[in-house]
């Protein structure tokens, strides 16, 4: 089994990635590079909290080792082993050879830095631009880059000439590349705290809310309102910008220099405005520069860039407009089958989407009732209090992880009983359960967030490429700082716990952080326990406040205009619900009649069959007969056709006879 834990946990990885990016981005729309920047920074942090507690368990082991093969320490010993509490140490089941676990950190922690300090915004700008070559794209993330690279240049040249001038520092290379790590992880500690203060506090009180129904319902009537807006919004924006682009297609002809610009724009637009702004062209107008005043090329670049953010975000609102309008129907009908006597949930509309018939064949409405009225909130519930408990243990730990004599970190405590039986695997849990809620409480708040329309993660493939390399970025800066977290938690690396022992091989990549005191006995011990003060503020929903007083609705139970929005998303639901309700009722008439007509008229159209048949063979036997019995008639008939399709013609009072038939009278002659 040797390694063959990790081989399995980086497959598993690799899919979950895979799968969350499937769910938020759109694979067939967005540009191949990033969605394999964004796949390659997702997968890398997920894969360091999933591997991490392997990382401990090997560590833990080959501290029991040094422990039985060392010789007892001298007086003025400075290395002190832990004394083993059993005289074998038992090798883990995903132990992992020495060597692999150092060049598996180093390729995964630079490589991830090198995403999140580079590449990644480089290809944000790139993504956003409305350039129409290649190398205009990349010439405006060079410029738009050249700032921000520069910052840190400057910053890191300044440090390096502070060093070499001052006679006191004498820095080598690995102890610069410590300061260089030490810098990006108290940045990521900085933003981590926020995020994870308000993660501990809003995931146990969603899922306690999400036991209410009322509650769950009030607040989908509140996203309605606001939603109808910023749709309204998002397609009066649209109307604009096509109105720009209409006048643009129609200024600039088939022969013009910029006309390639303006097909790239147009392909950009919706269907239905490339067939209007089609359908009005003019190919065959030549161009007058003397006459006419054209944009320029800039002028269109802007205009890209804005087709693409327009387009985009009415997408984006028109599905999530559907999809909210089929939670409200949903939560509408789960409160009207609380108080069902059949037991049975019976949805007012069906679903658009094809279920699958196995889980169709489980999942009855009895059991759908069962679960939703009965067991889901109750679970819920449960589900809170589990990770309310949890959520104080963290913030506990926090404030005492310092403290190790006594040791007051709970995790710790859990880390060390576990150590002294050498119980790898209640070793490995505890360290993932650990990390994986810390991991949950930091990337749920990331997924969460939204910054205008400047950052906003959309599930349902609705998710802009922007979107997508920002969190990846987050995610890169956020990932080593809470790693290192967890392992202060846990009393696992030695700048918190003071023994000398050995460190795990992630902590050896990061180096000691000794190099940098007021960092390593300051910053990085005491700065967390600010954690307190915002948990503090989220609970009383200071935040929400805040927003709420500088005009961005926020969802209060106890806000005039709470209660206003609700009414006006109640009432677009209803009106929503009725449409949709018609819609049905005009399809099932139309069912009902094809299915009480439809066999009739099949069986007319098959009777008209039947007598064409036999009108048909009629027609063949007298062929064969002699013509000239039948002859006269059969002109007749065929001359009282030819006259239904001819128009009348006057009438000579003057002639000598006036014939019904002129045609008989032609045959006479």
């Amino acid at each position: 089994m040797s390694g063959a834990a990790l081989g399995l946990e980086i497959v598993f990885v690799f899919f979950l990635a895979l799968f969350l990016l499937h769910r938020y981005g759109d694979f067939k729309k967005q540009h191949r590079l990033v969605i394999i920047g964004t796949l390659l920074a997702w997968y890398l942090c997920f894969l360091i909290v999933f591997i991490l507690p392997l990382d401990v368990s090997t560590t833990i082991y080959n501290r029991c080792k040094l422990a039985v093969n060392s010789s007892p320490p001298e007086n003025n010993g400075s290395y002190v082993p832990l004394a083993p509490s059993k005289p074998k140490c038992f090798k883990p089941w995903s132990y992992i050879p020495n060597g692999i676990m150092p060049i598996f950190w180093r390729v995964v922690y630079w490589t991830s830095q090198f995403l999140t300090w580079i590449l990644l915004p480089f290809m944000q700008s790139y993504a956003r631009s409305g350039g129409f070559s290649i190398t205009g794209k990349i010439k405006t993330a060079l410029i738009e880059n050249a700032i921000y690279y520069g910052t840190y240049l400057l910053i890191f040249g300044a440090f390096l000439i502070y060093v070499a001038v001052n006679p006191n520092f004498n820095l080598q290379w690995n102890q610069l590349q410590t300061i260089g790590i030490a810098a990006a992880n108290t940045w990521g500690l900085f933003l981590l705290v926020l995020l994870l203060g308000y993660g501990l506090v809003e995931i146990p009180r969603s899922h306690w809310n999400g036991a209410k129904r009322g509650y769950l319902l009030m607040k989908t009537y509140f996203k309605a309102a606001k939603l109808m807006t910023e749709k309204a919004d998002a397609e009066e924006n649209l109307e604009d910008i096509m109105e720009e682009v209409r006048k643009v297609n129609e200024s600039i002809k088939y022969n013009h220099p910029l006309r390639k610009c303006v097909d790239t724009i147009l392909k950009k637009c919706p269907t239905e405005y490339q067939e209007r702004m089609g359908r009005n062209m003019d190919d065959y107008e030549d161009f007058d520069e003397r006459q006419n005043s054209y944009p320029s090329e800039k002028s269109l670049v802007k205009l890209h860039k804005q087709v693409i953010y327009s387009v985009q975000r009415h997408r984006r609102t028109q599905v999530q407009w559907q999809i909210l309008l089929e939670q409200a129907f949903y939560l509408e009908d789960v409160a009207k089958n609380e108080t069902s006597a059949s037991r049975q949930f019976v949805h007012t509309f069906q679903s658009q989407e094809s279920e699958n018939k196995f889980f169709q064949y489980f999942y009855t409405p009895t059991v759908e009732w069962y679960w939703e009225c009965l067991l889901r909130p109750w679970f819920y519930r449960v589900l809170a209090v589990v990770l309310a408990t949890f959520s104080v243990i963290v913030v506990w730990s926090e404030c005492t992880f310092f403290s190790t004599k006594p040791v007051l970190s709970l995790f710790a405590v859990f880390i060390q009983l576990a150590e002294k039986t050498y119980n790898y695997i209640y070793i490995e849990m505890a360290c993932f359960l650990t990390i994986f809620f810390l991991s949950i409480c930091v990337y749920s708040t990331v997924f969460r967030i939204r910054v205008f329309n400047y950052y906003y993660l959309a599930s349902h493939h609705q998710t802009d490429a922007y979107s997508l390399l920002f969190s990846g970025m987050l995610f890169c800066r956020l990932t080593p700082p809470l790693c290192l977290n967890f392992l202060g938690l846990t009393h696992m690396d030695a700048t918190i716990s003071h023994k000398h022992t050995q460190p795990t091989a992630y902590t050896s990549i990061m180096g000691s952080m000794r190099v940098l005191s007021f960092i390593a006995d300051g910053f990085y011990i005491y700065y967390p326990m600010l954690v307190v003060i915002l948990c503090i503020a989220t609970y009383f929903s200071l935040g929400t406040r805040c927003l709420n007083l500088l005009g961005f609705q926020q969802f209060m139970g106890d806000s005039e205009m709470t209660s206003d929005l609700i009414d006006e998303g109640k009432e677009l639901i209803r009106r929503e619900k009725r449409k949709r309700q018609r819609q049905e009722e005009g399809e099932n008439r139309r069912r009902e009649w094809k299915e009480r007509y439809g066999n009739r008229e099949d069986s007319t159209r098959s009777r008209a069959v039947h007598t064409d048949q036999k009108e048909s063979s009629f027609s063949e036997t007298n062929t064969n007969r002699p013509l000239s019995k039948y002859t006269r008639s059969n002109g007749r008939t065929e001359r009282d056709r030819i006259e239904l399709l001819q128009d009348a013609e006057p009438l000579d009072f003057n002639a000598d006879t006036v014939n019904d038939d002129p045609l008989e009278s032609e045959s006479g002659r």
